[in-house]
């Protein structure tokens, strides 16, 4: 009898246990997601008014804003959506994208990350600006229609040529998806990020912006001082040189784990470089 007393004992104490991890796996999860994003700032002084309210209502006896505190609680789902409406919007674009990435080669692979690197050195060594989308799983097909239509194999030649000053084509963004530009002169949208530096120009608030709204990885190129920047879900990487820029790209642009089997060496090596390097590198960029 006692033994089975214990074994109710047991398995109560183990639920109680598993729903508090679970509840605390869930928690931090919310907390990891609002981390960094422009909504976290405004859910943050919400929830401390609804505090506020609710305490000095209970204790001071105020019955109509007590009646509101609970009314609005109930609206607190519905606030979450609408604050965060773009972060959970790309976050269920990620997870409910079927497009399947076909890569032909490791080697093509190779090329075209090396064709995007020697561009944008080259853009950045004449101090011409640039911004450049590379597409990955959430297709961008309205921010192509805010430009033209180019449908063209990606090639250094072809990339640099859009961004040359006095050019029909040179103040919007460039649009790749795979081994074809697909649009150039495209409008992006503005990050609406109030922490972001002030000094930073338009060109770097799109790429930031377009981040926001989709997974693409935006390489920026400064035209007043030839600085390259990275942007990728929100964050600007800053001070780019080939080295660095070229573990980024590989990091953000090669394939799954499964797929990286076929890599050549050479990415290989560089995958490992992006791996044993990962903490010194973010040093350096916040530094």
């Amino acid at each position: 009898m006692q033994f089975v007393y214990l074994l109710n004992y047991i398995s109560v104490y183990l639920r109680i246990v598993f729903e508090i991890a679970l509840l605390a796996f869930l928690i931090y999860s919310a907390l990891v997601f609002m981390r960094g994003t422009r909504g976290a700032p405004i859910l943050a002084g919400f929830t401390i008014v609804a505090l506020l309210l609710s305490f000095m209502s209970r204790y001071l006896g105020l019955e109509v804003i007590e009646w509101l505190v609970t009314k609005m609680w109930a609206l607190a789902a519905l606030s979450v959506l609408i604050i965060f409406q773009p972060e959970i919007r790309r976050a269920f674009a990620e997870i409910g994208s079927s497009q399947v990435r076909l890569r032909s080669t490791s080697r093509r692979e190779r090329e075209r990350v090396d064709v995007l690197v020697n561009s944008v050195l080259f853009l950045a060594s004449h101090r011409i600006g640039a911004l450049i989308a590379i597409q990955r799983d959430i297709g961008m097909r309205a921010i192509c229609e805010t430009g033209t239509r180019i449908q063209a194999p990606l090639t250094k030649e072809l990339l640099t040529t859009f961004f040359f000053p006095n050019t029909p084509l040179h103040d919007g963004g460039v649009i790749i998806n795979g081994g074809v530009i697909l649009a150039a002169g495209c409008i992006f949208p503005l990050t609406r990020d109030p922490e972001m530096s002030k000094s930073l120009g338009t060109r770097h608030r799109a790429g930031v912006g377009l981040t926001e709204e989709t997974d693409a990885v935006v390489l920026i190129v400064s035209e007043e001082s030839g600085a390259i920047s990275l942007a990728y879900k929100g964050r600007l990487v800053r001070g780019l040189n080939r080295q660095r820029l070229e573990r980024h790209l590989v990091k953000h642009l090669v394939q799954t784990n499964q797929q990286r089997t076929g890599l050549t060496p050479r990415l290989k090596d560089l995958q490992q470089d992006v791996e044993e390097t990962e903490l010194r590198t973010q040093d350096t960029e916040d530094a």
